[in-house]
Parts: C-alpha cells; structure tokens; sequence
C-alpha cells in the first residue's frame, strides 16, 4: 500500500497526474484523431495502388515540410495566451490571435507560389513514372488548402492556451469525419462521384482543413468571446506584438520545419531504393503516427502547464508539470512498443491485405523489421517530445531550433545520403541513421530541461511594477 501512496499523492497534488491527464485527454484524442485521418488516408491510398501509397507521403510530407513553418509560428499563439492566462490578461488573446492570423494568410501565399515548382522537385529526387505523377498531382492541391490549415493552428491556441481542450477535440473529431467520408467518396468514386485517386485524396484533406478553420471561427468570434477578449474588435495588425510572435514563434516554425525536412529528404532519398522500399517505410511510419501523434496531445499540455504556471511566477510547478506528463506519456510509449513488437500483423494487414501475394510477404517482412527500429526510437521519441514542449512552453525556443538543424543535418541528413546514394547502403542502414537522429534528440531535450534556464523565461512583458504614492491619496489643502 506504501508504494502507491507517492502516487496517490502526485494524482491529487496541483500539477500532478490527474491535472495533466485533465487537460491532455482531449488533445490526445484530437491528435489521435488526426492520426486515424491519415492512417485511414493512406490505408485508402494503399487499396488503390502501389504507386498511390508510394507517393503520398513524400508529397504530403514536402507540402507539410513548408507548412511546418507557419503552422509552428502560428500556433505558438497558445503559448502566448498561456502566459497571458496565467498573469490573467485575457484582453490580449485577440491581439495575438489576429497576428497569428496573418501569419497564416503569409504563409497561404507562399505556399500558391510553391505549385509550378513541384515537379522540378521530385524530378531531382529521382522519382519516376506514375508514383512521380502523383507526388505532383498530391502537392499541388495540398498547396491549395495551406491557409486555412495554418489559420485553424493559430485559433485553435485560443481553447489550448486558456486549458480548455473540449472544444479543439470535437473540431479535430468533426474534421476527421469530413476527411474519411470524402476520402472514400472521392478516391474510388462512390455514391456517383468520380473516381479521382490521389486527386481525391489531396481534395478531401483540403476540405477537412477549411471545416476546422470554420468550425473554429464561429466560435471564437462570437459576441461572448469579444466582449471578454477582443476576438474581433481587435483585429488590427500589432507590429510589436507581431514581431514578438515572430521573435519567439518563428524558432518554433524552423524547429517544426527542421524536424520535418530532414524526414522529408531521408524519404525522398530512400525513394531512389525502390517502389516496394519506399512503400514499406511509408506504411511503418504511418503505423508509427497512431503512438506519435497521440504524444502531441501530451506536448501541447505539458507546453500549456508550463506556460500557465510561468505567467504565475511558479517554476516549481511548472517542473512537476512536465515530470507528471513525461511519466504518463512514457507510460503509454510503452504500451504501443509492446503492441508493436508483439502483435506487429494488426497495423501492417489494413494496409497491404489488396496486395498480391509476393507483393504481401515481402511487404509484411520489411515493414515487421522496420517496426523493430520504430520500438526503440519510440521510448527515446517520448524525451524529445515531451521536455522540448516544456521548454518551448517557456520561451525557450531558440535552443530547440540550434538543436533540431545540427542534429537534422550531421545525424540524419548527411549520413543518409553517404550511406544510400554513394555507399549504396540497403534500407536498414538508412533506418538506422533515423533511429540514431530521434534518439540524439531525446538526450539533448532532456539534458536542456535538467539545466534550468527555461524557467526564468517569459515570452509576454513583464509588468512594471507601481511604485506607491508618498503622498496622501486626497490631500487636505491647508486653511
């Protein structure tokens, strides 16, 4: 009985368990949500051919690699409305969600001028035939629909930032339906659509995108919320507000981008290996995203935890904070490694049971053995989230990003290309530059939050203090 009473105790005190678990639950399941969105997506892609599954993840990969930047920048709005909650000043949550909202509006732009670019870039990458067809026909409509992704990333910081996560999990929940129903309808052509494939595809991710930005729009622009903070009276352009979002925001959007083009280029390089390669490595990080991006929820807590509690002027808590998340998320890390080492033929039959049998077995191997490399890195993937989303939640976010480009590029990157383009190295050596590359990543983040730093930082002003008046508040004149 003694030995649960630590944990009895960490479950009740503030910052502990059930406090985390209070505020991440919905995120998990919105970020679950959106991984059974692109799990089911590419499961589709899978049923319709080869070359379709082949395709779309280093072309949904390549858009995302673009809109990592302003999507990260975006949505560092929720650590600014954190601290802000925290040091309760909600008159500015609509200020900087309006910056957050031009933010995403410039990266909408940049993205419209990416589409006559697109095949020149997987033409360099080597790719060929009808899997280099869809990569083009996938990122050009993916492009189309980048400004409402990034917009709904920086409004949804309003419900993050404030700890109110109910609402983030219904819009992600209603914008999952969207995409499944009309991933269906549009890739195959039911229900008298037309049959468009990756078209099909690519279109129902941008109609789930502008649900989402709808969805929250609606709510948030309501009279209620104006009235408390500003939501639409206060949709002017800030230049220092925005330039602190930008100070503070933009690392965070290299730090995302960083991250997701080095895994974009290890793709794109592993696509010179071969159709069936590219495929398997596909499906087992798709597999890899139902434990990955149920973790986001539990960064985008602990990032809100430790901001909320630094706008209060209390690291102490804002520490617990992190180590209560770390311990719950490192204990469901660990469930998904036994799913997946253990009973590896439930995720991996969904995708490849249309293949023909040769096609079948040496799929089923390959993706079985990559899996293996999936279960370590995962358990190191748990530091890397969870204590990089503490110290972003701080401020911190310029170590994050340093970290993420030398690692990206010495760990991941280069190595990748010596081992498979020059020393013409097998799929397992790649796999195992990437498993090295998350697990550098883990020690850094974690060896940052052991330092301390994080916690005398504040992304919001600090308040000057009012010095008391020496004189009486109403002076008695002399008679």
């Amino acid at each position: 009985m003694n030995l649960f009473k630590p944990i009895v105790r960490r479950w009740q005190a503030e910052a502990g368990y059930k406090q985390v678990l209070t505020l991440a639950l919905p995120l998990i399941l919105s970020t679950a949500a959106w991984s059974l969105q692109h799990f089911i997506d590419r499961m589709f892609l899978a049923w319709y051919s080869t070359e379709a599954i082949a395709a779309a993840m280093p072309a949904g990969l390549l858009n995302f690699t673009f809109m990592s930047l302003f999507i990260g920048t975006a949505s560092y709005v929720s650590t600014f409305i954190a601290q802000y909650y925290g040091a309760r000043q909600e008159k500015m949550f609509g200020r900087v969600l309006w910056q957050g909202i031009y933010i995403a509006l410039i990266g909408g732009l940049f993205l419209l001028g990416l589409i006559p670019f697109a095949g020149q870039v997987f033409r360099f990458a080597g790719h060929q035939g009808l899997v280099l067809e869809y990569e083009i026909i996938y990122f050009k409509y993916l492009c189309l629909g980048a400004f409402p992704a990034i917009a709904a990333s920086a409004l949804s910081g309003f419900y993050s930032g404030r700890g109110h996560t109910l609402p983030l999990m219904w819009i992600n929940v209603i914008a999952t339906i969207v995409n499944i129903v009309f991933d269906y309808l549009l890739i195959f052509g039911h229900a008298g659509f037309p049959e468009m494939g990756m078209k099909g595809a690519a279109i129902a991710t941008v109609l789930s995108a502008v649900v989402s930005f709808l969805c929250y729009a609606v709510l948030i622009f309501r009279p209620k919320y104006n009235r408390m903070s500003g939501t639409l009276h206060n949709w002017r352009f800030d230049r220092e507000l925005f330039g602190r979002l930008i100070r503070f925001g933009f690392p965070n959007g290299v730090q995302f981008f960083l991250d997701i083009a080095g895994f974009t280029t290890f793709l794109l390089l592993l696509g010179r290996l071969g159709t069936i390669q590219l495929a398997a490595t596909n499906v087992a990080f798709n597999i890899n995203n139902l434990a990955f991006m149920p973790m986001t929820g539990f960064s985008i807590a602990v990032s809100v935890l430790v901001g909320q509690y630094l706008g209060q002027e209390r690291p102490d808590l804002a520490k617990r904070s992190a180590y209560s998340c770390f311990h719950v998320a490192f204990i469901y890390m660990g469930l998904m490694i036994a799913a997946f080492l253990l009973i590896p033929e439930i995720f991996i039959k969904p995708f490849i049971y249309r293949a023909d049998a040769a096609t079948y077995r040496e799929m089923s191997h390959t993706v079985m053995t990559l899996l293996r490399f999936v279960a370590v890195y995962s358990l190191f993937d748990t530091f890397n989230i969870i204590f990089s989303g503490a110290i972003k939640g701080a401020g911190d976010t310029r170590f994050v990003m340093y970290m993420l480009l030398i690692l990206s590029v010495c760990v991941l990157i280069i190595p990748s290309y010596i081992v498979i383009v020059i020393l013409h190295g097998n799929l397992l050596v790649g796999w195992t530059c990437a498993t090295i590359y998350i697990c550098a990543l883990g020690l850094a983040f974690f060896l940052r939050f052991l330092g301390g730093k994080w916690q005398t930082m504040r992304v919001i002003e600090i308040p000057t203090p009012k010095i008391p008046s020496s004189f009486p508040e109403t002076p008695t004149p002399d008679l």
